[in-house]
């Protein structure tokens, strides 16, 4: 008799669709991964100038701010992949402007022009690229192939800028990143090209003002969404250790350059860590409950990480940050799957878009402001325990992510 307790792993790897959808993922965080390291790395040897670095991650956040909700409606009327392989292709033009401006010294200006298309590229590639997943699985092995995406991202995150810095110091240029980064965009095409996956019905057609307010009607009254996505929120604003880690490498634990590269890989470590761990452990069977834990840890990590001047104390604390954070984006992934219909998927995805852009980019503005004026011993370890307030306000004010067991798709009546 079949086991029917038996849990595979390995379980969406076996979907050639999907398969291809995380290959393609993979190539496309990769690349961004090397992309970021090149333009900053370059930005900082032409200007150094913090204000030129901080001007990167603007011109790029605000597009996705400002267009995602649009573009959400776009992606629950129009072909999800066809969107995505137009969005691609317009990366691709925009990373072989920053080639050529980087091969001629060209002007900052269109550097920025050129960031700026890549960030409105992201703003309406995000919410289609979001349905792609559940083209790929069937329903049941939502929470595993979520999983499998978190973790991939993590590895890419981790040897990405990696392996941009070794070449970067061997060849002592980053214009070759940009030509690579313009060929993954299009190998992430080809791929996203070859998915014979099951079509997702699309909504009705409708008004985008009508259609807009119908997804943030739909993300309002999904309770489970809408407390995991604050609470991821809340916690990155607040937890903002990893945007003071110069600081701490210089000032604190005195570990120069090579330190700080250990500290900038620590998270990514946990957390691919942890993604290979939840992998391979049975489905979760308290998930809410999961999730306030997970965010408590991140919380108290924070404030052992503010008050340690041990380098390798400090070391545990930010790989133990990111295996929380992890548990965070899984259970928050696999919701985005689980919860929301076909045909409200684009609209859902701008949304969680906006939170994780604010947060981000806010979270990393927050900390250095408030270390300029506290120091960052003060930021770090009251970002920690604002994170623990956040999940007690949390936990009272939405009961339903308390009482929430399974992350299966629920059954209909």
């Amino acid at each position: 008799m079949e086991n029917s307790t038996y849990h595979d792993p390995y379980a969406p790897l076996r979907f050639r669709d999907y398969r291809l959808l995380l290959s393609g993922r993979f190539i496309s965080s990769f690349a961004n991964e090397m992309l970021s390291f090149a333009i900053s790395w370059e930005l900082w040897l032409r200007t150094h100038s913090a204000f030129a670095l901080g001007m990167v991650g603007l011109v790029q956040v605000v597009p996705v701010i400002l267009l995602s909700l649009p573009a959400g409606h776009v992606a629950d009327q129009y072909n999800r992949r066809r969107i995505v392989i137009i969005s691609e292709v317009l990366i691709a033009l925009c990373v072989i402007a920053l080639g050529w401006l980087s091969y001629t010294e060209g002007s900052l200006v269109l550097i920025y022009i050129s960031l700026l298309g890549i960030g409105i590229a992201r703003a309406f590639n995000e919410p289609a690229s979001s349905t792609l997943t559940p083209e790929t699985v069937p329903p049941e092995l939502f929470s595993q192939a979520a999983t499998w995406g978190s973790g991939i991202w993590h590895f890419a995150s981790i040897t990405g800028p990696a392996l941009a810095g070794l070449l970067v110091g061997f060849f002592h240029s980053v214009t070759f990143i940009y030509i690579y980064a313009a060929l993954s965009a299009v190998t992430y095409c080809v791929l996203i090209s070859l998915i014979k996956g099951r079509q997702l019905p699309l909504a009705e057609k409708s008004a985008t003002l009508d259609s807009v307010r119908e997804g943030l009607r739909f993300m309002w009254n999904t309770k489970v969404i809408l407390a995991a996505i604050t609470l991821d929120m809340f916690a990155v604003l607040f937890g903002g250790a990893v945007a003071l880690l110069p600081i701490y490498a210089t000032d604190i634990l005195n570990v120069g350059a090579q330190g700080l590269g250990i500290l900038r890989a620590a998270p990514s470590l946990g957390a691919l860590a942890m993604a290979f761990l939840i992998a391979h452990l049975p489905p979760m069977r308290n998930a809410g409950k999961t999730l306030l834990f997970a965010v408590t840890g991140f919380g108290l990590a924070t404030m052992v990480f503010g008050l340690s001047t041990n380098f390798l104390l400090s070391v545990i604390m930010l790989v133990l940050l990111g295996g929380f954070d992890n548990i965070s984006v899984v259970i928050r992934s696999t919701l985005m799957l689980t919860q929301v219909p076909d045909e409200m998927r684009g609209r859902t995805s701008a949304v969680n878009n906006i939170f994780i852009g604010v947060s981000n980019e806010l979270g990393a503005f927050e900390s250095g402001f408030v270390a300029a004026l506290v120091g960052p011993v003060i930021t770090v370890v009251g970002g920690g325990i604002g994170t623990i307030l956040v999940v007690l306000a949390i936990a009272r004010i939405f009961p339903e992510m308390r009482k929430l067991k399974s992350l299966d798709v629920p059954k209909q009546p």
